[in-house]
C-alpha cells in the first residue's frame, strides 16, 4: 500500500525498529531537539584535530561505490566535507550532474580540487572552498560524504543532526558516528561504508483522528532513528507494536485492544505535523500538543 516508503527491510536498523525485543531504558531516548544526546562534550575548540587528519586520497572505485550507497542523482546537492582534491565531488558531476561543492582547509587541495573540475569539463557544476566545515554553512546538502576520522565524524555529529533536513544522506568512508548507528553498512573490497538518513525530530506528544471519528493520542520518545512510545485510542490504552522512522517518514502499528489486527499509520513530518501519506482511514494530520 505504501510504495513510495522504500522502506528496505535488508536494512538493519529498521529491522530493529519492527522488532519490539529492543531494550531501551527511559534514560536511552532523546528529547525533540537531542539536546539531550552529549553533544556539548565535542565542542569545537579544537580545530587543530582536523589539521591531524591526514590526506588520504580515495580509490576511483571507492568513490563510484560512495555515490552509489548514496543513491546520488542530477537532483541533488552534494557537499563533500574534508573534500582533499576534489575527486567525488568531480566523480558525481561528470557520472551523475550532480551540482557539488568541497570544503577542505588546505588551499593546496582546493587548488588541486579545481583544477581537476575544470579538466574534466564540470567547472559549472561545481565549487570548493577552502575553510573548516565545523563553521561553513552546509545546512542546503541534500547528500552530505566524509573521509574523516571517526572522532571527528562525532564532533561533527550534532551539526549533521541539527542542521542539515530530515532525508538528507550522510555516507562516510571507513569511519562511523559512534552511538548512531548507520541505517546501512556495506563493504567494498574490505573497506566499511556506512550510510545515514538524517531522522526529522518526532519526540513528543501528538493527537489525530481517524475517519471512523476515533482519536488517538502517541507519546514518542527518540535517540536519533530509534523510536518507542505509548498509545491511547479515545483515551483507552492500546498497544504501539511496531515503530519504524526513516528521514522524515514514521511508520506506526498500533494495535487497538488483543483481539484486533494491528493498523498501520505511515506519516511525514512537516512543520510540526504529521502527514499521513496515503488517503486511508486517517482523518486529519497528527498534530503535537504542547
Amino acid at each position: 500500500m505504501y510504495k513510495d516508503l522504500a522502506f528496505d527491510h535488508d536494512d538493519y536498523m529498521i529491522d530493529e525498529l519492527r522488532d519490539m525485543d529492543y531494550a531501551f531504558d527511559e534514560y536511552s531516548l532523546s528529547d525533540p531537539d537531542f539536546r539531550d544526546l552529549a553533544f556539548d562534550e565535542y565542542g569545537i575548540e579544537a580545530p587543530e584535530v582536523y589539521l591531524d587528519v591526514p590526506y588520504v586520497p580515495t580509490d576511483e572505485k571507492v568513490v563510484q561505490a560512495m555515490l552509489d550507497l548514496a543513491e546520488i542523482t542530477s537532483k541533488d546537492l552534494l557537499y563533500d566535507l574534508g573534500c582533499g582534491d576534489g575527486r567525488i565531488v568531480v566523480a558525481a558531476a561528470l557520472d551523475r550532474r550532480t551540482r557539488g561543492i568541497g570544503i577542505d582547509m588546505d588551499p593546496m587541495r582546493i587548488a588541486d580540487a579545481m583544477e581537476s573540475a575544470g579538466n574534466a569539463g564540470v567547472e559549472h557544476l561545481v565549487d570548493f572552498f577552502e575553510g573548516s566545515f565545523l563553521e561553513e554553512d552546509f545546512s542546503q546538502a541534500t547528500v552530505v560524504t566524509l573521509y574523516l576520522l571517526d572522532l571527528v565524524n562525532i564532533e561533527l555529529r550534532p551539526r549533521l543532526l541539527n542542521e542539515l533536513r530530515p532525508g538528507t544522506r550522510i555516507v562516510s568512508h571507513a569511519f562511523d558516528m559512534g552511538d548512531w548507528r548507520a541505517d546501512e553498512c556495506k563493504s567494498f573490497s574490505g573497506i566499511h561504508l556506512f550510510k545515514w538518513f538524517v531522522p526529522a525530530k518526532v519526540a513528543g506528544h501528538w493527537q489525530w483522528q481517524t475517519t471512523s471519528g476515533d482519536t488517538y493520542k502517541v507519546v514518542l520518545q527518540q535517540r536519533y532513528q530509534r523510536i518507542k512510545g505509548k498509545v491511547w485510542i479515545n483515551g483507552k490504552k492500546a498497544q504501539l507494536t511496531s515503530a519504524a522512522l526513516k528521514g522524515d517518514l514514521l511508520e506506526l502499528l498500533i494495535q487497538p485492544d488483543a483481539t484486533s489486527q494491528p493498523l498501520s499509520f505511515v506519516m511525514r513530518c512537516e512543520a510540526k505535523q504529521l502527514v499521513a501519506t496515503d488517503d486511508g482511514f486517517q482523518a486529519t494530520p497528527a498534530v503535537k500538543l504542547g
